[in-house]
């Protein structure tokens, strides 16, 4: 999950380049049918793109709906903020307590080794309070504040003393590299909070390419009117309607999508 492993920067990757390749393929069998004027690929072209363009506006308007509630919460003499996993999406918080997502996840967040490299970054306490910290550093890195455990420094804390809250997460975190609070609720909604802010950034982008998809719909279909008229005179007025291989039906579906 964390931006700074390529193993986990390709898995997100992925489905944004799948929907890359579908668009490509889409417009290529588009182009086809429009330049050797073939009814058969216009038809395609178009169901096909009017499937994805349904399917962004439905997952735009889930990520907008699921991204709409979770926010940091001060912490007092610093900077950064806490999160709290119940702030979140219900979706957000079934997906974070799944374990075999969560360790994928968590192998992520260990490898990046962004919580060791605190203390080199902070070199003094009040460096470290006055930092402002990504959500995954403040949830993953640190044992929440109400736990009372005094700092010694950006990546090591006195365990010694006794747990000021009865936050099980006071209990989970350990002085330890691989440990830390990486099994705290507090990391997990530290994702939640990243995961937030990437999906609403996808969001807009997925509203403009919705606009730039309909408007290419909106010109293959007069390309289908075209390559229809064209045909409609080539072959008489008997096959004024025909849309070759592709059959009647699918003529029908389209005149009520583009308005013939």
């Amino acid at each position: 999950m964390s931006t700074h492993n390529d193993e986990c920067r390709r898995s997100l990757t992925i489905p944004v380049i799948a929907l890359g390749g579908v668009i490509f393929l889409i417009s290529l069998i588009g182009f086809l049918g429009a330049w050797k004027n073939i009814s058969c690929l216009l038809w395609t072209y178009l169901i096909t793109l009017f499937v994805v363009l349904v399917a962004i506006m439905v997952f735009t308007v889930l990520a907008f709906i699921i991204t709409n509630t979770g926010t940091g919460h001060v912490v007092p003499g610093a900077r950064y903020k806490e999160y709290r996993l119940q702030d979140y999406s219900s979706w957000f918080v079934k997906q974070l307590n799944n374990t075999e997502k969560w360790t994928h996840l968590r192998s992520c967040l260990v490898k990046s080794d962004d919580c060791n490299n605190l203390s080199k970054r902070y070199k003094t306490l009040k460096q470290y309070k006055l930092a402002e910290l990504t959500p995954m550093e403040s949830g993953c890195c640190r044992p929440p504040a109400e736990c009372g455990y005094p700092a010694l420094n950006a990546s090591y804390f006195d365990l010694s003393y006794h747990p000021a809250s009865t936050n099980i997460d006071c209990k989970l975190y350990k002085n330890v590299r691989s440990v830390r609070c990486y099994d705290c609720d507090s990391c997990k909604a530290g994702v939640a909070q990243y995961m937030k802010t990437e999906w609403r950034v996808v969001a807009i982008f997925n509203v403009i390419l919705f606009i730039i998809l309909s408007f290419v719909y909106f010109v293959g279909c007069c390309a289908r009117r075209n390559a229809g008229g064209s045909n409609a005179k080539g072959s008489g007025r008997g096959k004024k309607h025909s849309v070759g291989c592709c059959g009647g039906m699918m003529e029908v579906a389209m005149q009520k999508v583009c308005g013939r």
